[in-house]
């Protein structure tokens, strides 16, 4: 076999121009595509990791931004629900004072009625006592209705302190009776009331039918009472303390 170099080495040359032709025009304009399409593939990836990393920000905001609104309106409603038990507090406590003075106030009107009530009751009962009692007297000699009690006055007389009976000394005393006395009554007036001072009392004498029956001694400090009246007094005194228990 025999072997042409010329024509051997015109289509080598030829092969090399044209592997030349095809890198200049083809492969280095393919190549500058794909490198251009690989950094626009590589720009849109680092965009895309970009927008997702965007992304995941926005969400872990939104995420944060919903958790602080849902601890702001858990605090919010237990605030607002610890306000409103404590109104509730402060109305049942206002509502329970009220009904206490409401309570009290109706048990002190019951009260005052009922204190009312029984001293009109009293009051009637004692002016009925009163009457029957003169009643009673109207048919009594007039004697009786002092000679009964000078023994009684100065008995209680006699049981006064040392100072109240020093006391009578100034000369101011007065003995009252329920209608004027005979000579023979003052007279035993003044000997039972020296036996019980122990000497002698200077005292006027005056009438007061409001005793109904009975004496009383008095001065401007000390009243030795045992008339019909002051014991009328003393159980009207005492049915009231009785009440007011």
């Amino acid at each position: 076999m025999r072997i042409d170099w010329w024509t051997l080495s015109l289509q080598t040359i030829n092969a090399l121009v044209l592997i030349w032709l095809l890198a200049y025009f083809l492969f280095k304009p393919i190549a500058n595509v794909i490198a251009e399409r690989k950094a626009t593939a590589a720009r849109l990836l680092d965009e895309a990791e970009q927008a997702k990393s965007a992304a995941e920000a926005a969400r872990d905001e939104e995420k944060a931004a919903l958790a602080d609104l849902a601890e702001r309106r858990s605090a919010a409603l237990a605030a607002a629900e610890k306000e409103t038990e404590a109104r509730k507090e402060a109305l049942l406590a206002a509502a329970r004072v009220d009904a206490d003075h409401l309570r009290a106030d109706a048990r002190a009107e019951a009260a005052r009625d009922a204190a009312f009530s029984r001293k009109a009751q009293m009051k009637h009962a004692g002016a009925l006592a009163i009457d029957i009692a003169k009643r009673a007297l109207e048919r009594l000699p007039p004697s009786s209705l002092v000679s009964g009690f000078i023994e009684g006055l100065a008995r209680t007389a006699t049981q006064l302190p040392p100072e109240a009976k020093l006391d009578f000394e100034e000369g101011d005393a007065r003995l009252k009776a329920p209608r004027a006395l005979t000579p023979q009554e003052e007279a035993d007036c003044r000997r039972a009331l020296e036996t019980a001072f122990g000497r002698p009392i200077d005292f006027s004498v005056e009438s007061d039918p409001s005793l109904i029956a009975g004496l009383e001694l008095e001065n401007r400090h000390t009243s030795v009472r045992n008339s019909l009246s002051a014991d009328l007094a003393r159980i009207a005194a005492s049915l009231d303390s009785d009440d007011a228990k």
